[in-house]
């Protein structure tokens, strides 16, 4: 899987060249004709803080939108809602989650959350879009710590 080093302050990872990112923080990855795999970035994941327990409670074939809450996610700070990415139908949750650390060790593949047939979010995005996304949300979360450490 080739890769795009992101650096940006303390915040450093590899972004695959390969996914559609949303502004939400979540990547789409196609494994077949219409269905993708997605998951959380690694920026989302660091927000999130340190994963607990995930769940999923759209049922396998359920209709989904973009927005669409199909499950939740819990880490030490707080439970947060999944929402879909894509239009279309849930297919299934990573039944290979009962192990949380491969989401945040290996968040673009063995990590992702949920499979999804349809079509992805209109506001998904290429690696490149993706990256100035991200400068701008940390330049806006630094302006924020400057401003709180006046």
């Amino acid at each position: 899987m080739r890769t795009v080093f992101y650096k940006r302050a303390t915040f450093v990872t590899h972004l695959p060249a390969d996914h559609l990112y949303t502004p939400s923080h979540n990547w789409l990855s196609r494994v077949g004709e219409g269905e993708w795999r997605v998951g959380y970035t690694k920026f989302a994941l660091r927000m999130l803080g340190e994963l607990v327990d995930v769940k999923f409670t759209a049922a396998a074939g359920a209709a989904v939108q973009v927005g669409d809450i199909v499950g939740s996610i819990e880490g030490f700070k707080a439970i947060s809602d999944v929402y879909s990415v894509a239009k279309g139908r849930f297919v299934t949750g990573n039944t290979g989650l009962s192990d949380l650390e491969c989401v945040t060790d290996k968040p673009y593949d063995e990590g992702w959350l949920y499979q999804v047939a349809g079509e992805p979010d209109t506001r998904a995005m290429d690696v490149d879009g993706y990256r100035a996304l991200l400068d701008v949300t940390i330049d806006r979360i630094l302006e924020k710590q400057r401003q709180e450490d006046k």
